[in-house]
């Protein structure tokens, strides 16, 4: 017999016999009254082991069985514009939209941009440019080829009017479904008049002419983008309108709602990847929603069918209610346990720690983020294969100098100061917000720039470059550097150095577009920006030396540009031949050396280079130790040396 049966009938036994041990009842009198005692017998040590091995054996299925279902951070991060959307994207209007979309030719289930045109133009009363706007964002965040955006940035180069970009344009079509989710998600940004009136005092501060203060707690609120608790709290507060969007016209009532018990076909739910995904446990492949419904435990609570490929409405609201959690591979969690990263220093004087985190170790492509906090009087300069790809987000940095040489996904810089940020390219977007005297120079498939002043952005984007509401002074220049594998990575990401439209904004203030011609007076955001005089233009060098075949900026500068350089460069070798035909002595040179070595470094100090000159003499080995690379590797970071041009140049930048 085993020991698991033996176990109780020895302790029976024991109780029965032994003399040291209580019986299990025992009968007591106390003031007239018989007490019954009852006594629990503990099972043996090896009876109580097998229970608890049996409980956490269940508790682990149960674990391993349960499926959490998160929203995906892109289409928040990089498809909600920073802006209040058009009150014609209200649920109402989309619809409206739903049942048209289902009910004509040429709509359903693939959306070309004529028929998009034609909706938002003459149905919604859309300007074109802001349809077109919605049209190429979606665009950007769906999965294309980098051979595929080559390709049509090939065909764009080759229009030479409107009516040839449109019918470029009229080639591009979208997931009809999934455009409407993309439409709806615009409300992320949206102004609650209850939440902005709460606690406002009388007469309002508004009346004042807005400081960057005032301007950065205006747009706080829009700026949720990043904000992975914002992006669940919209789902759950808004599931059932995005489930209504889904269901097909007959099951519908004349206003658009859903008639009780109405069903989603299994194809409709597949558009909804767009927004979440999940995984059964943790540690396990993340996938689309559509296919965790449908096998599984979840299977049984949506109410799929097999045979009608359907879920009823009710079933599939409540069962993704349920299952909703936050996104484990968002800015919270990287922030909580995302691997913490020696890259910048400590540095006296500082407000906050400086702190640098990544989830690239961890997280599936689309999700892969490193954050950037406090850096400070710093050069940081990274290249590695680790920051390819990832959601760059840069945050309360103040006069410091930023590399970052790698192909990457998008790039937010957030309440920035004083700081010179140089990017590689930057596949989707990079968004400025709440800036202030910051220079930003990029490739990247779209600029956008909000509540920020005196900014100025080199820039080679495709794109019209989004000047948001909220900003003063900003300046739009032409992309004026390279590094020696800038076009590797331009191939790696699908962008061209055709078309560029560095300097075409457009202008989105909370009403729409708004014309940069109108009067600024009516309008204040319409005369925020200015093109860079190319008297003011000089090209800029990315201090560090690196493996790559680029030797110049990409594409051919502006001749308006190029021409100021050229004169500049022949005042140059005017002043220099004035110099040569001088014929000064020995101790006239000298004179000569040291007063222009003075004025030098005086402009130096004005221009603020100095500081960034300064910050490229290696730090300390040991206060830039990153706990994930060798010894060897840390002293390359921010490693000049005087090369033969005078130009201090670097090292290659350290890997993650």
């Amino acid at each position: 017999m085993s020991a698991q049966v033996r176990a109780p009938n020895r302790k029976k036994c024991r109780c029965e016999s032994g003399s040291d041990h209580k019986k299990p009842h025992q009968t007591r009198t106390h003031g007239g009254l018989h007490v019954r005692l009852t006594r629990t017998i503990d099972p043996p040590p090896a009876e109580m082991e097998q229970r608890a091995a049996g409980t956490r054996t269940r508790t682990e299925n149960v674990e391993a069985d349960t499926v959490s279902i998160w929203p995906r951070m892109e289409p928040f991060l990089l498809g909600a514009l920073q802006v209040p959307p058009s009150s014609k994207l209200s649920l109402h209007y989309l619809r409206k939209m739903a049942m048209y979309v289902r009910t004509r030719d040429g709509c359903f289930p693939i959306l070309r941009w004529p028929m998009w045109r034609h909706i938002a133009c003459g149905k919604l009363q859309l300007p074109e440019d802001l349809a077109w706007l919605y049209f190429e964002t979606f665009d950007l965040l769906i999965g294309h080829t980098p051979e595929e955006r080559l390709e049509w940035a090939e065909c764009l180069s080759q229009c030479s009017s409107k009516s040839d970009i449109d019918q470029q344009r009229s080639k591009l079509s979208v997931d009809t479904l999934q455009f409407l989710l993309f439409l709806y998600i615009q409300q992320l940004n949206r102004v609650s008049l209850r939440t902005s009136m709460i606690g406002e005092e009388w007469p309002s501060h508004r009346t004042r002419s807005p400081s960057p203060s005032d301007r950065e707690a205006k747009t706080s609120s829009q700026n949720k983008n990043w904000d992975d608790q914002a992006h669940l709290s919209f789902v759950q507060s808004h599931l059932a309108e995005i489930l209504e969007l889904l269901v097909e016209p007959g099951q519908l009532s004349q206003s658009g709602q859903a008639l009780r018990d109405c069903q989603i076909s299994l194809e409709a739910v597949r558009s909804l990847g767009l927004l979440l995904e999940g995984s059964v446990s943790r540690g396990k492949a993340v996938q689309p929603v559509h296919r965790l419904l449908i096998k599984g435990s979840l299977q049984t609570q949506a109410g799929y069918s097999t045979l009608s490929r359907s879920f009823p409405l009710h079933k599939l609201l409540s069962c993704l209610q349920q299952s909703l959690t936050l996104n484990p591979f968002g800015m919270t969690a990287c922030l909580h346990s995302g691997k913490k990263l020696a890259w910048a220093q400590q540095v006296e004087g500082a407000m906050k720690r400086v702190k640098i985190a990544r989830n690239t170790h961890t997280a599936p492509p689309g999700s892969k983020i490193v954050l950037m906090f406090q850096v400070f009087k710093q050069t940081l300069a990274k290249t590695s294969d680790k920051l390819t790809g990832t959601n760059i987000k840069i945050h309360r940095c103040s006069e410091a100098f930023i590399y970052l040489l790698s192909p990457l996904r998008s790039v937010s810089i957030d309440k920035c100061r004083d700081s010179t940020v140089v990017l590689g390219p930057v596949e989707t977007s990079v968004h400025i917000h709440s800036c202030q005297n910051v220079r930003v120079v990029c490739v990247a498939g779209r600029i956008a720039i909000g509540a920020s002043s005196h900014c100025t952005i080199h820039v080679l984007t495709p794109t019209n470059p989004l000047l948001l509401p909220g900003n003063t002074d900003i300046t739009l220049g032409p992309f004026h550097t390279f590094y020696p594998s800038l076009e590797d990575h331009m191939a790696s990401v699908g962008l061209a150095v055709v078309p560029n439209a560095w300097d075409q904004p457009l202008l989105l203030g909370a009403e729409g577009l708004v014309n940069p011609s109108h009067n600024a007076s009516s309008n204040p955001d319409a005369a925020c920006f200015r093109l860079l005089p190319p008297a003011e233009f000089h090209t800029m060098v990315v201090p560090f030396q690196m493996e790559g075949d680029t030797c110049e900026v990409p594409g051919e500068l502006p001749p308006q540009y190029q021409a100021a350089l050229d004169e500049k460069q022949k005042r140059i070798q005017r002043w220099q031949k004035t110099v040569m035909e001088a014929r000064l002595n020995k101790e006239q040179k000298r004179q000569f050396q040291e007063l222009v070595e003075i004025k030098f470094h005086e402009w130096l100090l004005e221009t603020g280079h100095r500081q960034e000159l300064d910050s490229l003499i290696p730090p300390t080995i040991a206060s830039l130790k990153d706990p994930c690379e060798p010894a060897t590797d840390t002293s390359r970071v921010n490693d000049t040396k005087l090369t033969r041009t005078g130009r201090a140049v670097g090292q290659s930048p350290m890997a993650c």
